[in-house]
């Protein structure tokens, strides 16, 4: 009996884009846990959570490993802003926003030191 047979090779570049992506995959909880304790932590640090009486700061919380929440009722009014008896506004401080901002090229480097081995 015959043996047919047949080697795979690259195709512009795609097997090392695959390599690198499994690699990733593997390695991605890691790396969730370690961006959501830094943006945690920006969270916990002066600065990172307006603070009046310190409910909201203390109301911060890691939920497994990828995500980050505050979970006092109030959180979403201070942070988008919200309507006032009278019909005002109070403009939203965006602070979780600029937490998770302030992230976004440090998870970029992290991703790209894996990937770069």
């Amino acid at each position: 009996m015959g043996l047919i047979q047949v080697t795979l090779t690259d195709v512009d570049g795609l097997g090392i884009k695959l390599d690198q992506w499994a690699q990733l995959q593997s390695v991605f909880p890691q790396i969730a846990l370690r961006e959501a304790t830094e943006i945690y932590n920006r969270g916990k640090s002066e600065g990172g959570t307006p603070v009046r009486t310190g409910e909201l700061m203390g109301s911060l919380t890691l939920i497994g490993n990828d995500e980050v929440a505050y979970i006092k009722d109030y959180a979403p009014h201070v942070e988008y802003g919200h309507r006032t008896r009278g019909n005002g506004y109070v403009e939203g401080q965006r602070f979780f926003e600029s937490n998770i901002e302030a992230q976004k090229p440090i998870y970029k480097e992290h991703l790209l030191e894996i990937l770069e081995g």
